[in-house]
Order: C-alpha cells, then structure tokens, then sequence
C-alpha cells in the first residue's frame, strides 16, 4: 500500500545503500523513554523514516509501527522489521487514519520538512494525548585533535554546500517551531566504537560532502584524509564516537497553540 508523494528535496537516496551502512544507530533508552510517555502501545508513526533504523526500534514497544519516507530508494534499503510497514508517502500526505497515532517520531528528518503542513497531519492523526518527538544528532566528538579538523571541514571545506535547513541542527533543535505541550526530556547521546574507514564512510554520506563532488567532481574528503590518518593511527583501531542527540518532545492537546 502506497500513498502518492509530493515532491521534496531528496538529499540522500542517491546514495541509500551507503548511508544504511554508515550511519549510527539510535540509543535504546531513547525509545524506552517515548513509550513510556504514551497512554497507549498501538500505532506508532515514524516520518522519513529513511533506512527504518528508528522504525525498528519502535517495534519493540508498540504493537505496529507505520514507517514512511517520500524516497523508494530509501525504503528499499530499510531495516526489515515484521512489526514494521514501510510505506511511501510524503510527511505532509500520511496514509494514517485520524486520532490513531499514539506517537509520531521524526529522526534526522524535521529540517527538511514543510512543517506547517506536517504538523497540521500530525495533530490529525495524533490521538488526544498524543505525544509527537523529533530529534536531530550533531556533529559528533572523538578527541581534541580529530574533532578540530572536523569541525574546519564541516564549517569551511564543505560549509558552503549545507543546505539551508542545516541551520535548524545548529542550532541543537531549539529555534525549530513546535507547537505542542513541550515535555522535558533527558539527554540521550548517541555512542559507538569505529575505526577509520567507518568515520570516512559516514562523512562521505553527509549532503554538504555530496553537493561538493557534484560541484566540484573531486571528494573533499582528499582534503583531510591524510591527516585524519595521522591522527587516528592505525587504521583498524576502534575509538569512540559520540553524537549530541537534539531533542524535542510534545504533547498533543486541543489547542493549535500548544
């Protein structure tokens, strides 16, 4: 069953297969802490869901999980989960009955959307008392030195080819609209243990890293890999990689304002 997309910027599914394999996983205690927050365990909606690496881990709290992303290059690289829907379909045309989501999740994704659209679905298909999270993950830390030459390559050598909407994650979320009962929520980084050739591989998944080959036809990752090499020693040592996760969770309400 597919609902009909709308057209969207598509920043990724050039390249799905690559960012399925390269991109971090999300902390269980996250997912924990959602379901916690709802009345109810039935239906679970996640919007661009991308690879469904969220979508999965909703399943082991709510009895369906509803997972749509407006790319089919996308969901064919998605995680296969049997308590998981994949579905294509844009965040602004959800194939959702009304007031039949327990909770909506959008991962890495809200930035991109239209969201007076997207939240107008939400507070539809939203039960009452439903609870809507979006969260976004930041440029990650590793040590001093790496993280130095990170950061000149995220803000100057490929600075210029970040999209617009980047702004919102730079802003750790906090400047994003949302306009549903905000509910505090503890912090939950992401951690995991690479080696060399994971950390090149999920910075050469970034949009600004792709708009800069395709700009320029020669990867800009050339620019830093031998001193990244350097830094990080031999190749195949695993070091611990850790992500700021940007966090914002609600409550659906009658009121539009809250």
């Amino acid at each position: 069953m597919c609902a009909k997309a709308v057209p969207f910027e598509d920043h990724f599914s050039g390249h799905a297969g690559e960012y399925a394999r390269y991109r971090p996983g999300y902390p269980g205690k996250l997912f924990s802490f959602l379901a916690s927050l709802c009345r109810d365990h039935g239906l679970a909606w996640d919007c661009a869901t991308g690879n469904g690496q969220a979508a999965r881990k909703l399943a082991t709290h709510f009895r369906m999980v509803i997972a749509t992303d407006a790319s089919e290059g996308q969901l064919a690289h998605a995680f296969r989960h049997p308590g998981v829907c994949y579905m294509v379909a844009s965040a602004e045309a959800p194939p959702l009955a009304p007031a039949t989501a327990d909770l909506i999740t959008v991962a890495q994704a809200a930035h991109w959307l239209d969201l007076d659209q997207f939240y107008a679905q939400a507070r539809k298909v939203l039960k009452p008392g439903g609870i809507i999270a979006l969260w976004a993950y930041g440029l990650f830390h590793i040590s001093a030195e790496i993280d130095a030459l990170l950061h000149e390559y995220y803000h100057h050598t490929v600075g210029p080819f970040w999209p617009p909407q980047r702004k919102w994650i730079d802003e750790k979320y906090q400047t994003l609209p949302f306009p549903f009962g905000e509910i505090p929520a503890p912090s939950f980084p992401m951690v995991a243990r690479w080696d060399l050739s994971r950390v090149l591989g999920y910075i050469g998944t970034w949009s600004a890293t792709r708009r800069y080959l395709k700009h320029y036809g020669r990867n800009p990752l050339e620019q830093i890999r031998q001193k990244l090499e350097t830094l990080w020693g031999e190749p195949a040592r695993l070091r611990t990689v850790q992500w700021p996760i940007y966090l914002r969770v609600g409550k659906h309400t009658s009121s539009p304002d809250m």
